[in-house]
């Protein structure tokens, strides 16, 4: 196995992690993590080695994942209506696995630039400079971004009766 292939196969559950974080969905999360992979052996050349390879896969990965979207918006022929957006439960019940899914739920919920900024750091556990480099923004556009993002997640999950998974630490 060379070594190009093996930081890649490092990287493979982080990939996975992120892209199911924005499918919602293991099949497409799957697909999006091989065309990353497919994306990132034919470029391999543009890989800088003093940047971390993480943060340039999952700049990859979220840039077709922006493709992906786009393509699909630009042919969806109906709107969806806000009445048929499910809302998480308002009584998570004992079960903490509906806890994640509300949270998850309030994730999804989140502006576009705001739910990618915490799943990077959040979710993948990037820090600030890797996150901002792998989203092609500056340092405190995601700093700002971050905030705002976990301002609204505290007000959706308030809002759903959930004790915040987010506590704000002074």
């Amino acid at each position: 196995m060379s070594r190009k292939q093996s930081l890649l196969i490092a990287e493979i559950p982080h990939l996975r992690r992120y892209a199911r974080a924005l499918t919602r969905d293991v099949d497409a999360a799957d697909d999006l993590v091989q065309a990353c992979l497919e994306r990132a052996l034919s470029r391999w050349h543009l890989w800088q080695s003093h940047r971390k390879l993480r943060s340039w896969l999952f700049a990859i990965l979220h840039n077709l994942h922006i493709d992906t979207v786009r393509h699909r918006s630009a042919r969806a022929t109906h709107l969806v209506l806000a009445d048929e957006i499910d809302l998480p439960s308002s009584d998570p019940g004992p079960d903490s696995g509906l806890a994640v899914a509300g949270l998850m739920a309030a994730i999804e919920r989140l502006p576009a630039d705001q739910r990618d900024a915490v799943l990077m750091v959040g979710v993948n556990e990037l820090s600030y400079a890797e996150a901002a480099e792998a989203l092609g923004i500056p340092l405190g556009t995601l700093m700002s971004r971050l905030h705002r993002g976990r301002g609204r997640l505290r007000e959706l999950l308030n809002m759903t009766g959930e004790k915040p998974a987010i506590r704000r630490v002074k």
